[in-house]
């Protein structure tokens, strides 16, 4: 279920010296009034949900997995949610964003749909000390509204994300592919551009999901010492 919490930000009091100063800084005040937005508007927090079906039997694996955060261009990699009107150009929809980062949020819920799964012993961030057998990288390539032109109501929703697989110790990338879905919404209604949002990249989540269980040995990768003309370091 998508999860909406509004906010609202409160503006903050400034104290301007008296005599010349103070004047200055009301006409300041009065010529930036045509320009700063309404800092009391209220804000829609909005989330999106992991994967928690899957067809088909996943492959049972006893290997760890570390999920990074994706890498994103500067125009997504922030919690306003993006409209495309042109390919050369982003806009955000008003009063409404992400509760984090774009890149952030798709990290956690990916690892949510890779728990979901219950065929991987351990999956997380980083940052929580994991000892990996592997490394899922991700760039967020795509993740705005798509408008036609002008004139256009209902925006499709584009989702592209390109993952590579990397096999620990030794840093190697051993599979990769890129995912892109796109969703048209049911109507103008932010609520359901934000529906096609999450239809659109809980499709790609499950791709790579199931791209990335599915690729390795459940066993996981053969120690360094048993590989082929591996030595004894000791």
């Amino acid at each position: 279920m998508i999860s909406i919490r509004r906010i609202e930000r409160r503006p903050r009091r400034r104290i301007v010296p008296g005599g010349a100063s103070a004047l200055v800084g009301v006409v300041l005040a009065l010529g930036a009034c045509a320009v700063l937005p309404d800092v009391g508007a209220p804000l829609d927090l909005y989330t999106l949900t992991p994967k928690t079906t899957f067809e088909g039997p996943l492959p049972k694996v006893d290997w760890q997995l570390v999920v990074e955060m994706p890498l994103a261009a500067a125009g997504l990699d922030t919690s306003r949610i993006a409209i495309a009107r042109s390919p050369f150009r982003l806009d955000y929809y008003a009063g409404a964003v992400w509760t984090e980062n774009a890149p952030a949020m798709v990290q956690t819920l990916m690892i949510e749909s890779f728990e979901s799964t219950h065929r991987i012993v351990a999956v997380g961030r980083e940052a929580i000390g994991l000892r990996p057998d592997y490394i899922l990288k991700t760039d967020l390539r795509e993740f705005q509204a798509m408008y036609d032109d002008a004139n256009d109501l209902v925006p499709t929703i584009l989702v592209r994300m390109n993952a590579k697989l990397v096999q620990m110790p030794e840093r190697r990338i051993i599979a990769a592919r890129t995912v892109e879905r796109e969703v048209e919404a049911q109507s103008s209604r932010l609520a359901d551009i934000i529906t096609a949002f999450d239809t659109a990249l809980g499709r790609v989540l499950k791709e790579i999901v199931v791209f990335t269980l599915t690729t390795p040995p459940p066993t996981g990768p053969a120690p360094l010492s048993a590989k082929p003309g591996a030595t004894d370091p000791g």
